[in-house]
């Protein structure tokens, strides 16, 4: 017998797809933003920051970059709690997201500081500015401009990942397509559904982070 599609169920299931698809993109914003500067940091600490630090954020990129993202939402939200420390299902994916995130973008930025030609460095110290300041204001820019694209390839794939926490009750997307199909056994149509909406998310993300390039990196748009 033939497989027979039913869709009829939008309809009826929209408000938890619409409220999904809000939390997805609740979760992309604030680990995007959060973990990109956290990533900021932890580049200049890696590249140009005192040498105690090293070691330790370098043990933390190694950390996150080596073990997977689900292991490391279920560390913060099942394991913390043993420690005193009480995450609602929000906030330990928001936490995970924007340590992984963190990561991640430091190394990208990171390879971005380390292609500044050395004669930028030397003219902000004959502008007596101090280390910090030269970061700031003459090498963070330019390396950001130089990893942009990575850098948003990378916001991307960490929007895909959050999936996975609809495994610790959040109530996002995939969250959204496992309460439907329960309701409905429309497994291939739940499922469906949701990837081309994560299809669209992606690309509108993707746009989104290009148009931000254009407005902060302007010479690099108008080239």
């Amino acid at each position: 017998m033939s497989y027979q599609f039913d869709f009829l169920w939008l309809g009826e299931y929209w408000p938890q797809i619409a409220k999904g698809i809000a939390i997805t993109g609740q979760l992309t914003l604030v680990g995007g933003v959060v973990g990109v500067s956290l990533g900021i940091a932890c580049a200049w600490a890696r590249a140009l920051g005192p040498g105690f630090l090293k070691p330790v954020v370098g043990a933390y990129v190694e950390l996150i970059r080596n073990t997977p993202f689900l292991i490391q939402l279920f560390f913060i939200f099942f394991g913390l709690p043993s420690l005193g420390v009480q995450l609602g299902e929000l906030s330990a994916a928001n936490l995970a997201m924007i340590i992984n995130l963190g990561a991640y973008s430091c190394e990208i930025i990171r390879a971005g500081i380390q292609a500044t030609p050395r004669g930028q460095f030397e003219a902000g110290a004959s502008l007596a500015m101090t280390p910090f300041e030269t970061f700031r204001h003459v090498v963070l820019v330019p390396s950001l401009q130089r990893i942009w694209p990575a850098l948003s390839s990378q916001v991307v794939i960490v929007m895909l990942g959050s999936a996975v926490v609809s495994q610790i009750a959040v109530e996002d997307l995939t969250f959204a397509a496992n309460f439907i199909q329960s309701r409905t056994f429309r497994a291939f149509e739940a499922y469906i559904v949701s990837t081309l909406i994560y299809l669209a998310l992606a690309i509108l993300l993707r746009q989104a982070m290009l148009a931000l390039g254009g407005l902060v990196f302007p010479r690099r748009a108008a080239r």
